[in-house]
């Protein structure tokens, strides 16, 4: 099993009604993309410091297909509407 995470900063001038369409498309993916067995997405609620504003957490049974995800259309959709709305991202993958 291969762990997909990404964590999102918003930019200032971010609208929370885009934030929550983010998650919203974010989740729509599930049952649109054979290889994505599961995906949670979450909105921080600590705002602390150390904190980023939106994290992904997705499983895949493997690295090909998260590759696969990786370049699906719809995929590449909705990460074309995240590079509007984010400053920063980061990532991690790693079997489980």
């Amino acid at each position: 099993m291969i762990n997909h995470i990404v964590m999102w900063k918003f930019r200032d001038d971010v609208l929370e009604s885009d934030k929550l369409e983010m998650k919203r498309r974010l989740d729509s993916l599930k049952g649109q993309l054979p290889t994505l067995v599961n995906i949670s997405v979450g909105i921080d609620v600590s705002r602390s410091d150390r904190s980023w504003d939106m994290v992904l957490y997705s499983e895949f049974e493997s690295m090909e297909g998260l590759k696969s995800y990786a370049i699906h259309p719809e995929h590449l959709k909705v990460g074309e509407f995240i590079k509007t709305l984010v400053s920063e991202s980061a990532a991690v993958d790693y079997e489980a």
